[in-house]
């Protein structure tokens, strides 16, 4: 798919917390006014609140479920290095949002043998992540699956969020009511390419954050930050009363920090990813990870 073809889709769509914050959250129920009615914030949105009330920026990486035998050892190092949530890549054979980087991660896990319900199996019997699990794949798995099996599973799982990039916006009542009769909270995409009415619509939907497309285009790593990235954050800001986090095109510490200056935190998916491909180590990861979090600390 063309760069062209995916910033259509994703326009269409428009996708250190501690354990104890973590429970605080999942105990408190938060109620805040939306269009909609009351809308009940869920244990992701409340820790990504706690780290942007005391002052911080939000670090979700994202990790493909399933490549390797020690990809739950990763998700723990993860969580230990200063993640505040962490984003699990369900894998699928058509992955239309992502650049090579984990388009390849995703046929690696394939190649392995893993499926949807070999990652939620793990993180079923793996429950101890310290910090929300939120899981991205496409509408393709949860539309075969059933959406209120599919939300159930993840809910059995402890998964806190979903994003499906591919759902196109005008067809995500189903699934969200699914998604929030198990208690999921839908996180949606806001292209840079929409308009400012389909901007503030998508935020009216979205629970847990909004996830700002740094650029239009794939999943990978730049050698700058788009100009797009901060502008997709500032325009999200002005209408949103969910935490705003920026993702697509966020490869390294510096850029990370430099869209935190108008975002609430960051998704960093191919930084990650590309290393992991490449045999990096658990520690290594936590080493990657802490980097990420100590820029984000620093731009405050």
């Amino acid at each position: 798919m063309t760069a062209a073809s995916t910033a259509a889709a994703v326009s269409s769509t428009d996708v250190s917390a501690s354990s104890d914050v973590v429970a605080a959250s999942a105990a408190t129920t938060v109620v805040s006014k939306d269009e909609k009615g009351v809308h009940n914030k869920g244990v992701l949105e409340n820790v990504l609140n706690a780290r942007i009330s005391n002052g911080g920026k939000c670090l979700v990486p994202y990790i493909t479920g399933g490549l390797g035998d020690n990809w739950l050892d990763m998700v723990c190092e993860i969580a230990e290095s200063g993640a505040d949530a962490i984003e699990i890549g369900i894998p699928f054979s058509d992955p239309v949002m992502d650049g090579p980087t984990i388009q390849k991660s995703s046929s690696m896990a394939l190649l392995q043998g893993v499926t949807p319900l070999s990652v939620l199996s793990d993180l079923r019997v793996n429950a101890d992540i310290a910090i929300p699990k939120v899981v991205m794949t496409y509408t393709n798995i949860a539309y075969r699956m059933g959406y209120e099996r599919f939300a159930y599973s993840l809910a059995e799982s402890g998964v806190s969020g979903c994003i499906l990039p591919d759902m196109p916006l005008e067809e995500i009542e189903e699934w969200a009511c699914a998604a929030k009769a198990a208690g999921l909270e839908v996180i949606l995409l806001a292209a840079p390419t929409a308009s400012d009415e389909r901007l503030r619509k998508i935020c009216s939907m979205s629970r847990g954050f909004v996830y700002g497309v740094g650029l239009a285009g794939v999943t990978g790593i730049r050698k700058t930050l788009a100009s797009s990235a901060k502008v997709i954050a500032e325009r999200l800001k002005c209408v949103s009363e969910q935490p705003v986090l920026v993702g697509v095109g966020v490869g390294t510490p510096q850029q990370a920090a430099d869209v935190a200056s108008v975002s609430d935190g960051v998704v960093v998916g191919s930084a990650l990813m590309s290393r992991i491909v490449d045999g990096i180590s658990i520690e290594g990861v936590g080493a990657l990870v802490a980097e990420f979090r100590s820029a984000l600390d620093g731009a405050v």
